[in-house]
């Protein structure tokens, strides 16, 4: 059996259907006795690629810097050898545009510029007429002295509009000079003759690291011979493509044909230390004497997942276990019955068979000959509920009267309707592969159960769960394992008490805050004896509270406090009434008394695969019966998930 801890509101496909698969991010795997046997979490996740990014700027990231930057000049022309630039050309230009030595700006650039007359344009040509390869080599009267960092400057200020262009230009590419006194001097007007050699000077180091970046690049000669190999080993290379694809070939057929890539094994290990106080009991007319010693009790549950699709999936189920609390007291086994029990005296038993599609975005399908029934198709309202994980008690689990008729094989659904109403609905058969006992439809002989739950969440952290069960049972038990299942006496020589069981309850859950939730249910059952007259009725309630990671992350406390099912009314005949046979009740009277039960609780996470969980419960008028002693039942579970 799988726990379920999750949202009622909308969720997407994968979640929708491994919600009903009982699926969460984490393994959970809660072991419950014969009727509860195990629910189980798992978290299927898929390897994700990380791609690092190197801190320090790569050569070809230079490169790419250079080539933006080239692209992006109005002649939008590149050579990995620039041509040389000469002052007599820039004169050249210039002296077109000159007439006389006054300072122009010019519209298109910005720039102001100084027009020189003919004859000192000519002395300055005649000077200066070679390759520019320094910024500073046109200064007139100071020398500017090249910088490597823009610190050095001293008027620079990191505030300054301009600053990352400049420091780009300094520190990246060292094409930035600066005057003796260490200043930039930024408000200072650039002559075309400074830009001229700036530009240089910068064009120049983009050409070295070009040439750096390509100097390991591959050449024509490199192709040539390249391809000259290829040529000479052609047919050596044609017998090593076919023999990759016969590799292909036989890979894919392996795969096709193994017995699943997509199964995944999971599981839980449960180990509880308990013990009970000695008590007596009373038993119609008789006076009992219980005595009971420490135990342990084991409970392994093994779980295959295969997806088959990413909208379905087979769960498949194997369950063991040993030692139980409810040995040697029969007329008070249901009220002090522990969670994680499943006794099979360590032989496994298969628990659970069944698949899984999803249909659209909001529907999804339950089918299988095992691990099909209300426990494990209606969503729990109580989060923490777990038999791994949660209240060590059985009844502290869910509402009782969702596991009537101990269901094992069916059909069911879960439908998201919208984003604060879902339904679910499921057919159960407790045998369904004997067809001696009626097998999928049950007959006269096997015990039958089709129930409904729709989930209200008119807030993110407000939920309430309304159930309707409806069950035929040949035995007169409710088969729920708390409080008062068997509501009718079996007699004749097949021990029969056919009963027709209709059952309602509602659930209730409340997260005041993160670390406090108050929930609760009331449930109630209306027996009718066929064949016979008479009918019973049953109730039962829960109030809780739980404390999620009280403590530490991962922590959970728990307080609960409820009535187990209770006979509040039977007038079947004498020698059928059970308060009238264990409790010498009169005929028509429910139980003289009402049972109470106390659990308090505490889950340690020690790691993400062991918790360890005391607990103590404490049972007033076990039985339903005042005479009857108080029960305290203590104990330490220790759950391994993996």
């Amino acid at each position: 059996m799988i726990n379920r801890s999750h949202d009622f509101r909308k969720r997407s496909s994968f979640a929708l259907l491994f919600a009903l698969a009982g699926l969460a991010p984490t393994a959970l795997i809660s072991a419950q006795a014969t009727e509860d046997i195990s629910r189980s979490e798992t978290d299927l996740t898929s390897a994700s690629l990380q791609l690092e990014a190197n801190p320090e700027t790569s050569v070809g990231e230079e490169n790419l810097s250079a080539a933006t930057l080239l692209n992006s000049s109005p002649s939008n022309e590149s050579n990995s050898e620039s041509p040389e630039l000469t002052v007599a050309q820039v004169s050249e230009e210039l002296s077109e545009d000159a007439s006389s030595s006054t300072e122009v700006s010019s519209p298109e650039t910005g720039v102001t510029t100084l027009d020189l007359p003919e004859e000192e344009t000519q002395t300055v040509s005649s000077q200066m007429d070679a390759p520019i390869t320094s910024y500073s080599s046109i200064l007139s009267s100071e020398s500017m002295s090249q910088v490597t960092s823009v610190s050095q400057l001293s008027d620079v200020q990191p505030t300054d509009w301009a600053f990352q262009a400049l420091q780009s230009l300094v520190e990246r590419y060292g094409c930035i000079a600066g005057y003796p006194d260490s200043t930039f001097r930024g408000d200072r007007s650039l002559s075309r003759y400074e830009f001229a050699a700036g530009l240089n000077a910068c064009l120049d180091r983009i050409n070295e690291l070009i040439a750096a970046g390509t100097a390991t690049l591959a050449d024509r000669q490199d192709l040539l011979t390249l391809q000259r190999l290829q040529e000479e080993f052609a047919a050596e290379l044609a017998a090593l493509r076919g023999r990759v694809d016969v590799l292909e070939a036989r890979t894919a057929e392996l795969e096709a044909n193994q017995f699943s890539t997509t199964t995944k094994l999971f599981g839980q290990a449960v180990i509880g230390i308990q013990g009970r106080t000695d008590n007596e009991f009373q038993l119609g007319v008789d006076q009992f004497e219980d005595e009971s010693e420490p135990n342990v009790i084991t409970n392994l549950q093994l779980s295959l997942l295969t997806q088959f699709s990413p909208r379905s999936i087979l769960l498949t189920g194997l369950q063991a276990g040993d030692g139980s609390t409810t040995t040697g007291d029969p007329a008070l086994t249901t009220f002090f019955g522990l969670g994680y029990e499943g006794d099979t005296d360590h032989d496994f038993e298969l628990s659970d068979l069944s698949y899984r599609h999803l249909f659209g975005d909001n529907f999804a399908l339950i089918a299988g000959p095992a691990g099909v029934n209300a426990v494990n198709v209606f969503r729990g309202s109580n989060r923490v509920e777990s038999a791994g994980f949660g209240p060590l008690s059985r009844f502290a689990q869910r509402n009782p009267i969702i596991s009537i008729g101990a269901g094992r094989g069916g059909a069911g659904f879960d439908w998201q309707i919208s984003d604060n109403f879902s339904l679910q609905a499921v057919y159960s058969a407790s045998t369904p592969a004997e067809n001696t006992d009626g097998g999928l439809f049950g007959g006269e002989n096997g015990v039958t159960s089709v129930g409904a739950q729709l989930v209200i969440s008119p807030a993110r952290r407000f939920d309430i769960a309304l159930q309707y069960v409806n069950s035929y049972s040949p035995f007169g038990r409710l088969f729920t394992g708390v409080g008062d299942d068997q509501v009718a006496v079996a007699t004749g020589a097949r021990f029969r008490a056919p009963i027709k069981t209709n059952a309602a309850g509602a659930s209730v859950e409340w997260r005041v805050a993160r670390p406090v939730t108050v929930g609760g249910w009331f449930g109630y059952t209306h027996s009718d004896l066929l064949g016979e007259s008479g009918s019973v009725e049953t109730t039962n309630w829960m109030a809780y509270l739980n404390f999620p990671d009280l403590f530490r992350e991962g922590n959970l406390g728990g307080i609960y406090v409820g009535q187990p099912p209770r006979i509040v009314d039977s007038d079947l005949p004498v020698g059928r009434n059970i308060p009238a046979v264990l409790n010498l009740s009169d005929n028509g009277d429910g139980q003289p008394d009402a049972a109470t039960h106390l659990e308090v609780f505490y889950r340690f996470r020690v790691n993400d695969n062991v918790t360890l969980t005391p607990g103590v419960m404490v049972i007033f008028n076990p039985g339903h019966n005042d005479a009857n002693d108080t029960i305290t039942v203590g104990g330490l579970r220790t759950t391994f998930s993996f």
